[in-house]
């Protein structure tokens, strides 16, 4: 028994199933993942540069848009190209390392938007409350504090998970989904996960808790803008947008958590990977778009930049 387990639990490669009953449709796959994927590194490095090359855009506000644009890159970049590479290949497998770097990027970058957008709705408390105090709070060392918040934390706890799922003996190496997951590994043990569910469970739940501490912030702000002009003017430019991003990054979030977890098996194959990737759909060509087209300084702002580049061109 013990020679079986650990022959077993030496897996050095998985894999990945969730292409199987769709591989006739490959490429449109492909071609739509072609167009798709640039396309969203073309949104975030256009709201980055804007905001990085032009100084009137160096403001909290922007800074942390700049990151969120940087976190979506980071996060997509964990699964579009290995996704297209599986797209041409007729088997889709994955090394063990690979599998847990995956991991990593993908949900570091899931816990990162909401981290980021905390601090954001932080910034819009300080900005639209207490006006006055606002540059004394928003310091430049404390956007640098908040943007390494932003990061440090999602990888600490990324990083405990991955350890924890590193002593796991497993007794399985198929994985039924388009990329690495973390349940989907854990399910794969030979034993009881219950100190790796334990930890998932808080981790999720904390940044849960981040998701409804701006809900209540955002009730507070709009009681609070009721009462000048100039206030509802700021809430529907800068904090409306930030609100759309939280509820399309919260709800995409759970419901890759919920369906990980308690999806059926008996949903057709090509629902079933729409559900899990629809938070590496949505929130990332969603948030470039929300704060690059809403946004008035910013849009001037890219406008300018293309417009400048036409004319260079021209002449």
């Amino acid at each position: 028994m013990q020679s079986l387990l650990k022959n077993e639990s030496s897996v050095l490669v998985f894999t990945l199933s969730g292409l199987n009953e769709t591989m006739e449709n490959r490429y449109v796959l492909l071609s739509f993942t072609a167009l798709y994927y640039p396309m969203i590194i073309f949104c975030n490095v256009t709201v980055i540069f804007t905001i990085l090359l032009h100084k009137k855009l160096h403001e909290p506000m922007y800074l942390f848009i700049c990151n969120l644009c940087v976190n979506g890159l980071f996060g997509t970049s964990g699964f579009y190209p290995k996704f297209i590479y599986d797209l041409l290949a007729h088997e889709h497998v994955i090394s063990y390392l690979g599998c847990m770097i995956q991991i990593f990027v993908i949900y570091s970058s899931i816990l990162c938007d909401f981290s980021t957008l905390t601090v954001m709705a932080y910034d819009r408390y300080v900005a639209i409350c207490r006006p006055l105090e606002y540059h004394l709070k928003m310091t430049n060392q404390k956007i640098f504090k908040c943007i390494i918040f932003c990061w440090l934390t999602p990888f600490f706890c990324m990083s405990l998970l991955i350890m924890l799922i590193s002593r796991l003996t497993l007794c399985g190496f198929s994985i039924e989904k388009l990329y690495c997951e973390i349940w989907s590994v854990a399910k794969l043990s030979c034993f009881s996960t219950t100190v790796n569910n334990v930890f998932g469970y808080f981790v999720i739940l904390t940044y849960f808790g981040h998701a409804i501490l701006i809900f209540c912030s955002y009730i507070y702000l709009i009681k609070n803008c009721r009462k000048s002009i100039e206030g509802r003017h700021k809430f529907l430019q800068t904090c409306v947008p930030h609100l759309l991003a939280l509820i399309n990054v919260t709800a995409a979030f759970l419901f890759d958590v919920l369906y990980s977890r308690y999806g059926s098996r008996n949903v057709h194959q090509s629902m079933r990977n729409f559900m899990a990737l629809e938070f590496l759909l949505i929130p990332p060509i969603l948030n470039p778009l929300i704060y690059g087209l809403n946004l008035t300084t910013v849009r001037q702002q890219v406008i300018r930049l293309y417009f400048k580049k036409q004319v260079r061109i021209s002449l």
